[in-house]
């Protein structure tokens, strides 16, 4: 009998590890059958990941295209059989599109592995097998439009900046531009020159995504919905006497070349970018609540983008004193953020509140132009009320009635925006200068953000990059 039971818990122990065994057994399969339909691409697609260049062997490398079909990058193939990226349009697609060459970077590193695969038909491929010769990769068809950049790029002239674009019903990139650039057709040979000598430039820093600045008044969008969210029923009785500055303590604080703005209303303030009343209406506001609308607004969080960015950040917290409440108000502060997330925060409200997720590649195609595989526009979420987006678009379509840009008014197209001026040098004056917005009030068409670094070298102010930019869109 005690034989028995000991050979009967010895078949339980082993039954018990065979079970185990077999349930390992099938987690692993499990995991394999997840990676190689979920993951494995994203990490073949990593660009240090060597197994790429076996790729190569047997592919030609795809082209990147923008939305009509103009080649943004190519292979060239020598006589010799020696093959070498091209980019056609050189410095003006150069943050976006990227190199391939000392590494890569932009669209040439995330879709690396989509041009390095052949979609050709499967008789091309044993045709070319047979022959030894190589396929053609397949192609990233973007969401770009070239004549748009073209018009950015040049907007921009010799200045430092980044002009976005953005769709604001699908969430299509139209435009990214960042300058200064550099040539990605000899990024190798000047390597040197670009990360030593011209270190202090940034050449390779895509300003529109990983550049971080103040935001000047632009964020009084921010301040603007805060205010009105706190006071939902009475915000149009706002009224504030600015007589050029604002105190608290010994803290002082002016409007912009010490403008006496009297007797305004809220609309004014935000028309005229009085700094003294949003100063003191920071001074007003709960500063939890504070917070709580910028991270509405995606500050401290995670953007929806496929694509490096750096995150904007909102820091003002009770330790801070009064003075710091008031710059933060107006757009000073410890606040930074991207041109990308300005452009994203005025595609919602152009969109009655609703952020549209940004993207960069409509589709991928083979060498025939049969698409492979496509992106489709998609909601990221509610980002603010459409109430509160209607009255928010009031305010900015007075920036532009009654303020200080009507040069954007025109019998083409009607804007909603807010200029921004932000010092980083007081010393010196030196300051950027900003303006965010959309076009078409009443049906959105496009967003945009646009940052000229220094205030404009050469004369040039955000709100002239962004007369360019619109004219050429309305003009196609």
């Amino acid at each position: 009998m005690k034989e028995h039971k000991k050979k009967t818990s010895s078949n339980k122990e082993i039954t018990v590890v065979i079970y185990g065994f077999l349930i390992l057994f099938v987690l692993l399969i499990g995991y394999f059958i997840y990676f190689n339909i979920f993951q494995s691409e994203k990490v073949i697609n990593n660009a240090h990941n060597k197994r790429q260049e076996s790729f190569a062997e047997d592919v030609i490398k795809g082209q990147i295209l923008d939305s009509n079909g103009e080649v943004l990058a190519t292979t060239i193939v020598g006589n010799d059989g020696s093959e070498s990226r091209y980019y056609p349009y050189g410095k003006i697609f150069a943050h976006v599109v990227g190199y391939d060459e000392q590494g890569r970077s932009g669209l040439e590193a995330d879709y690396s592995f989509n041009m390095l695969r052949s979609n050709s038909s499967i008789f091309t491929r044993l045709n070319n097998d047979l022959n030894n010769q190589k396929s053609m990769g397949d192609n990233v068809v973007t969401t770009l439009d070239a004549k748009l950049q073209q018009a950015a790029y040049s907007a921009l002239g010799e200045n430092k900046g980044a002009v976005v674009v953005i769709d604001v019903k699908t969430g299509k990139i139209l435009t990214m531009v960042s300058k200064p650039a550099y040539d990605p057709n000899n990024i190798a040979q000047n390597w040197q020159s670009i990360t030593e000598t011209y270190a202090d430039q940034g050449l390779l820093l895509n300003r529109a995504t990983q550049g971080l600045y103040p935001p000047g008044s632009t964020f009084k969008m921010v301040t603007l919905l805060e205010y009105i969210r706190e006071h939902p029923d009475n915000y149009s009785d706002y009224h504030y006497n600015c007589k050029g500055y604002a105190e608290d303590g010994d803290f002082k604080l002016t409007c912009i070349n010490r403008t006496v703005h009297g007797e305004q209303n809220l609309i004014d303030s935000f028309a005229n970018s009085c700094n003294s009343a949003f100063s003191t209406i920071g001074l007003g506001l709960d500063r939890d609540k504070y917070a709580s609308t910028a991270e509405d607004l995606l500050f401290n969080s995670e953007l929806p983008l496929g694509f490096n960015y750096s995150h904007s950040s909102f820091t003002l917290n009770k330790e801070d004193n009064n003075a710091m409440v008031m710059m933060t108000a107006m757009g000073q502060g410890k606040t930074l953020v991207s041109p990308v997330h300005m452009a994203m925060i005025a595609s919602a409200i152009g969109n009655k509140g609703i952020l549209m997720n940004p993207y960069l590649v409509d589709h991928i195609e083979n060498d025939a132009g049969l698409v492979v595989s496509s992106n489709s526009p998609k909601e990221y979420g509610r980002l603010i009320t459409e109430k509160e987006s209607t009255i928010l678009t009031e305010h900015m379509k007075e920036v532009v009635n009654r303020g200080s840009v009507r040069i954007l008014l025109n019998d083409k197209y009607t804007v909603a925006g807010k200029t921004g001026t932000a010092e980083y040098n007081t010393e010196k004056g030196l300051e950027h200068t900003w303006f965010v917005g959309y076009s078409s009030t009443e049906d959105a068409d496009i967003a945009f953000a646009v940052l000229v670094e220094g205030g404009g070298t050469d004369g040039v102010r955000a709100t002239a990059v962004t007369k360019q930019v619109l004219d050429s869109y309305y003009n196609r």
